[in-house]
């Protein structure tokens, strides 16, 4: 059953009216929040635009932005996502140093990360933490083998296989929705597939999109004789495809490395815009609206959510 999800999004400052029963977030105004960033035609990332500089769009309808700030003012609130399958352990374990750097660079004083490890359970290996070193000691515990983690979500009866979608539905609804304030993103290590989740891709998407979680894929895949079988191949039109829908970014890690895609990542978190508006359309019909966020300056390219779907 699709679970009923927010209609829109209170923006950074005016975060404490959330309330939650049941899955489901209320909000009493009608303002939806949009994390976006902007490159120039060189790809590199544009930090230095303002408010004036930005239109925005409903369904082709102008609206009227009603909060700006840059990534640097609000906090960030991140969530980490391990495929620990027996198709991506192997990736996962050498570069636990790699995510450790990545972790102390993009964490400020204000900002706070969780780690959720998946396969055919949802185990979060680390609640909301400030310390770099406290969130890899969760993940190398779980390699240990000594402690059995609580889960999130509800418990589902899963044979083996990977819930990939739920992993990232509950890490939205269940631990991002309920966090104040700040810019709010999940970076997924996986290879895309799914064989055991109880939601579907598009409920995975339209949760990101509600609370305006931002999607960064990091796509490791094993090829068998040099080859990409059709699993694989679905897998990878999944990663980019969560990513483009929400505004993120997709890397294939076996192209310039981890280490690199890091960086990215982090210069990306780092440079981003955040901006709210009071939408024309008020109505909760369940249709899908669709954003567009445009700068005033020629040669520049934003990256947004696509849109959002009109729930109560």
């Amino acid at each position: 059953m699709l679970m009923t999800l927010p209609r829109r999004c209170v923006p950074l400052c005016l975060l404490a009216g959330l309330l939650a029963a049941q899955q489901t977030i209320r909000v009493d105004v009608h303002l939806v929040n949009v994390g976006f960033s902007v490159r120039d035609a060189n790809g590199h990332l544009v930090t230095n635009l303002t408010q004036d500089d930005f239109e925005v769009s409903e369904d082709g309808v102008p609206q009227k932005i009603s909060f700006f700030a840059r990534s640097t003012d609000v906090p960030l609130k991140l969530g980490l996502l391990m495929d620990v399958s027996g198709s991506q352990d192997s990736f996962v374990k050498p570069h636990i140093k790699d995510l450790q750097t990545f972790l102390k660079s993009v964490l400020g004083p204000k900002d706070e990360a969780f780690m959720v490890c998946f396969g055919n359970h949802l185990r979060l290996v680390s609640d909301f933490s400030n310390s770099a070193k406290e969130l890899v000691n969760g993940l190398e515990t779980l390699h240990k083998g000594k402690v059995e983690f609580a889960e999130i979500g509800p418990r589902e009866h899963r044979i083996l296989g990977t819930a990939f979608y739920d992993a990232i539905y509950y890490s939205v609804t269940q631990m991002l929705a309920h966090a104040e304030g700040g810019r709010k993103a999940l970076i997924i290590f996986s290879d895309g597939e799914d064989n055991s989740s109880a939601h579907h891709m598009m409920e995975a998407i339209e949760a990101a999109q509600s609370q305006d979680v931002l999607l960064f894929a990091v796509r490791y895949t094993e090829e068998r004789n040099g080859q990409l079988n059709a699993r694989n191949k679905y897998g990878i039109r999944v990663m980019e495809r969560i990513a483009r829908e929400t505004g993120g970014a997709d890397y294939d890690a076996k192209e310039k490395g981890l280490k690199a895609n890091f960086e990215q990542i982090g210069e990306q978190l780092r440079s981003s815009y955040e901006m709210a508006y009071h939408s024309t359309d008020p109505s909760d019909d369940g249709t899908f609206r669709k954003i567009k966020i445009r700068t005033k300056q020629p040669g520049l390219t934003v990256r947004a959510k696509t849109g959002y779907y009109a729930h109560e």
